[in-house]
């Protein structure tokens, strides 16, 4: 990797990027912690989606012990967040995948735990930001990604596995829930939002557990 990187802080690792990808928030942290200390959440890996350079993934990694899976579509994260699980010595249990959110998770693959961190501003206003453009719109009302990364976890969560979703605020999680509430996929109940601040929210789903007579979900 090119010399012109960046170095951060993040609870118990030091991260590695460049101004091609997003400067990871130091209160996203909070998401990883709570995700990694709820209870009851079934054994297996966790997905991380819109990874950026993987610092959610690695800590809640971290604080479980168990496999991870990161994908994000911007190939210089990408290649960050590998330089990043080597540096917290994970590189032997966690996998990078760049490309799109619904293409770079296989057909039958199961989580326990689905982490995302999807870009939430709408795009009319992310001239405001400094930020790279890709890495924080959300399209025309800031939910496109969020509503995607709904969508696979509802498609690869294990039977009373957890969603956590990071939001622009209260506001904007409950806009998510309404949207999903309208569609046809019935797996994820919501099971708490923690906001910090207006503009910060971390929404909880998890998934209903799974049917005996049926076989998967109910």
């Amino acid at each position: 990797m090119s010399g012109d990187a960046h170095r951060a802080r993040f609870g118990p690792v030091t991260l590695r990027f460049d101004d091609s990808c997003l400067t990871p928030r130091p209160w996203t942290i909070e998401q990883s912690k709570w995700a990694a200390t709820v209870a009851d959440v079934p054994g297996g890996p966790i997905l991380e989606l819109c990874a950026g350079v993987g610092q959610i993934g690695l800590v809640a990694a971290m604080m479980t012990g168990r496999r991870l899976v990161q994908v994000d579509r911007n190939p210089r994260a990408c290649q960050w967040a590998r330089v990043n699980a080597e540096q917290t010595e994970l590189a032997d249990r966690v996998e990078v995948r760049q490309g799109d959110l619904e293409q770079a998770v296989a057909t039958g693959e199961r989580f326990a735990v689905i982490l995302a961190d999807p870009p939430y501003v709408p795009t009319a206003e992310v001239a405001g930001f400094d930020d790279p453009v890709t890495a924080i719109d959300g399209g025309s009302d800031g939910l496109d990604l969020a509503w995607r990364c709904m969508q696979v976890a509802d498609e690869h969560l294990e039977p009373d596995g957890l969603l956590s979703v990071q939001l622009r605020g209260r506001s904007q999680a409950a806009a998510l829930l309404a949207l999903y509430r309208g569609s046809t996929r019935r797996r994820l109940e919501p099971a708490g939002v923690r906001a910090w601040g207006s503009d910060r929210a971390v929404a909880h789903y998890r998934a209903r557990p799974q049917c005996p007579s049926t076989g998967w979900g109910t």
